[in-house]
């Protein structure tokens, strides 16, 4: 039996590829032997003859899907099917030829080199593969090559590693950037009849900083106003650079030229622009021109390239423009000094400004009299002399600070400002006093020269000596005093006693007079008094009882909380009285105050009036003392259901009591006169509301009736019934009929029966 086969791949025959011949030595050539063929594509790929044993492929195959198989065969009995030898391996290979072109691992590659490259300088390296068998000829062997770069790039051909070609010189990417180089991979190791695979490949030089900075132009010219304020940006001026990125960045110097001092460049960042800066003031009368040198170069320089080349200048001319300015002081302040006892209008010094211009326009003081509202100083409008309006006391104000204005006189426009300290020198005008009001008490048992209270003194002067104060006691009492003064020397003084004991009895108060003396000149003394209290003391010469005045003034409540208590009892007084004032207001007036007190209403209920609740009508008391209700009538009273206004416009009317007539009882002359009251009242009512203005909006009608003097029942009043001196006789009623036949029960004797 054979172990292994060998077939050519990619067969292109019409027939079955003959692999070869199995052979068992059990084979006599009878026919009794029988070949069994099993394993990869047994039956389908690969056919045995059963009979001689020969082995053929069915169909082409292709080594770079499958590099071999492996099969058994068998030998069997045809008749019995008995194997004669054991099963047998072998294998079938596939030769390989030249079939597959080489491929790269991309179609298009990116490649970068710095520009300026050494000749040589690695690129990148490509790599391609081809399926052929790399064991078995050179199907699979591979040489590289480039078709399309030259002469910029090479390739090596057995590694496939791309290099530049050409010098640094040629190497530039300001002159060009990018480059597309084809790469070709060829099999049979570059021999005619191999294939070939190809690839692009794109190049691009990257920057170096191989370019300096460069201006535009050399000279530049800028114009600057006198005016501009020190940082303040007056121009910009740009240089161009080739290169890109980090290597484009450059800074700006001035490095020579008058003006170095007066002005500064900067460069803008994002612009790359050198920005021209004033840094101290500007004088067109001082100075009008300007020249300095500009140097620019980069930030970073590469060193490869460093020459003498690598740094451009320019030259910058500035001109400066002449501007209305405002005056300017001597100095940025001034401190001027006065005593406090200077008179009024005495000059206490002086500021000056001059008018920079070239004009030299005369300049015009003023004070800010923001900065003295009081009016204390006055400045002279044309020579700057400040002198005073108003007395100074240094004790009140030590320092004053003011404004002073300098303008042109005829352009007031422009204008300066400069602080002037006006510090007021201290005078001995003020006496010395006592540090605090002092109130001692000695004992009635005490020592004759023992010290009860020490005193110290205070001085609103400030000597630049310090303060020096005496202390003595007063003249008028050197010979009748109960105590003395002793001057300590250090600006106190000790109040000591003069005898042996005191009677609190005989006299309960001392008032010691002090003089105080300072030591300034001129001197300034004044007096004060101490209340020396005598109290009765234990044996340790603590106080335990003192009289009256000394206990209140010590025990007793302060003026604070005096003021603070009656505070409180006057607005407890005002909410009691609120409180009773708003009740009072809430309070109704009842309908009817007394049972004494009857009002008789006579309303009528044919109209669209207030009825029951009109109750604004006349008061029957008006009927019975009619004088009265006379006099009364100018003051009448106003209806509650209008506005009080205007309802005195038209005043009734008073008319003369008509002749009188019989009203109540038997005719007469009082009964007359008493008719001629109630007709005359009536009367007057009616012609009040006639003529009132402010009567209700709704009708209203006020019924008052007279009934006359010809009733059967005569008047039912009851007005004159007070006159009538006995019993009276009210049987009459019963004649009267059924209308008062309740008038009749009421008024008719008990046993009376009417029915």
């Amino acid at each position: 039996m054979w172990n292994q086969f060998f077939l050519q791949e990619e067969y292109t025959g019409s027939d079955y590829q003959y692999i070869g011949k199995l052979q068992s030595d059990m084979d006599r050539g009878d026919g009794t032997v029988k070949y069994i063929l099993s394993g990869d594509g047994a039956g389908s790929l690969f056919v045995i003859d059963e009979n001689n044993g020969d082995l053929h492929a069915t169909r082409r195959l292709d080594r770079e899907e499958k590099p071999y198989y492996t099969l058994k065969a068998t030998v069997v009995n045809k008749k019995t099917g008995h194997k004669l030898e054991p099963e047998t391996d072998f294998v079938v290979k596939l030769h390989d030829i030249n079939d597959n072109e080489p491929k790269f691992s991309q179609d298009v590659y990116q490649g970068r080199v710095p520009e300026r490259s050494d000749i040589g300088t690695s690129v990148m390296q490509v790599t391609a593969t081809d399926a052929d068998d790399s064991m078995y000829g050179n199907s699979a062997k591979l040489v590289y090559s480039i078709s399309q770069g030259d002469p910029y790039f090479s390739v090596d051909p057995n590694t496939g590693v791309i290099r530049t070609a050409l010098g640094p010189a040629d190497m530039d990417r300001e002159q060009r950037e990018h480059y597309h180089v084809v790469i070709e991979a060829k099999d049979m190791a570059g021999q005619r009849g191999g294939l070939t695979g190809s690839a692009t490949v794109k190049i691009t030089l990257t920057d170096v900083n191989d370019n300096p900075p460069r201006f535009t132009q050399s000279i530049y010219q800028l114009s600057v106003p006198e005016s501009t304020g020190s940082g303040s940006p007056v121009g910009r001026i740009r240089a161009k650079d080739k290169d890109m990125g980090k290597n484009a960045e450059m800074f700006f110097t001035i490095v020579s030229g008058d003006g170095m001092d007066m002005f500064d460049i900067s460069t803008d960042k994002d612009t790359q622009e050198g920005v021209i800066a004033v840094t101290k003031p500007l004088d067109f009368e001082r100075k009008r021109f300007y020249t300095v040198e500009v140097q620019v170069q980069n930030t970073e320089p590469d060193p490869r390239f460093m020459s003498t080349g690598s740094k451009d200048v320019a030259t910058l001319r500035i001109s400066v423009e002449d501007v209305d300015e405002a005056p300017l002081f001597e100095r940025a302040s001034y401190v001027l000094e006065v005593k406090e006892d200077a008179p009024l209008s005495a000059a206490l010094g002086s500021v000056s400004a001059i008018d920079p211009d070239a004009e030299r326009r005369p300049v015009r003081y003023s004070i800010d009299r923001r900065t003295d509202l009081d009016r204390v100083f006055d400045i002279h409008a044309g020579n700057g002399s400040i002198f005073l309006l108003r007395r100074l006391d240094r004790e009140e104000g030590a320092w004053h600070n003011i404004t002073v204005i300098a303008a042109e006189f005829k352009s007031l426009r422009q204008t300066s400002r400069v602080p002037v300290y006006v510090r007021v020198l201290d005078v001995n005008d003020n006496a010395p006093t006592f540090a605090s009001t002092y109130e001692t008490f000695v004992c009635e048992r005490s020592k004759a020269g023992q010290r009860i209270q020490t005193v110290s003194a205070v001085d609103a002067d400030e000597p630049a000596s310090g303060h020096k104060f005496f202390f003595s006691l007063a003249p008028e009492e050197k010979h009748r005093s109960n105590f003395t003064v002793r001057d300590n020397g250090d600006n106190t003084a000790g109040i000591l006693t003069r005898r042996t004991s005191y009677n609190r009895l005989q006299q309960s108060v001392y008032l010691v007079s002090v003089v105080l003396t300072d030591g300034d000149y001129p001197m300034q003394s004044s007096t004060g008094t101490l209340t020396v209290r005598v109290c009765t003391c234990d044996r340790e010469g603590n106080m335990e009882l003192c009289n009256a005045e000394a206990l209140s003034s010590s025990a007793g409540l302060s003026t604070g909380a005096l003021i603070a208590i009656l505070l409180c009892v006057i607005i407890l007084l005002m909410m009691v009285v609120l409180f009773a004032a708003l009740r009072r207001q809430r309070k109704q007036e009842p309908l009817i105050v007394s049972k004494e007190d009857v009002r008789d209403n006579v309303v009528s209920y044919n109209d669209e009036g207030g009825g029951e609740e009109d109750t604004q009508a006349f008061d029957i008391g008006a009927l019975r003392h009619p004088d009265a209700a006379l006099a009364l009538e100018e003051g009448a009273k106003l209806r509650r259901d209008i506005l009080p206004t205007d309802s005195l416009l038209y005043p009734p009317l008073r008319r003369a009591r008509p002749p009188a007539a019989s009203l109540l009882g038997p005719p007469g002359p009082p009964a007359a006169r008493d008719n001629a009251d109630v007709r005359e009242f009536i009367n007057q009512r009616v012609l009040e509301h006639d003529l009132n203005p402010t009567a209700p909006p709704y009708d209203s009608l006020a019924t008052y009736a007279y009934e006359g003097t010809g009733s059967v029942a005569e008047s039912l009043s009851s007005l004159g019934s007070a006159s009538s001196g006995g019993e009276q006789d009210y049987h009459y009623l019963s004649d009267w009929g059924p209308r008062f036949r309740r008038l009749a029960d009421m008024y008719g004797p008990e046993d009376n029966d009417y029915s």
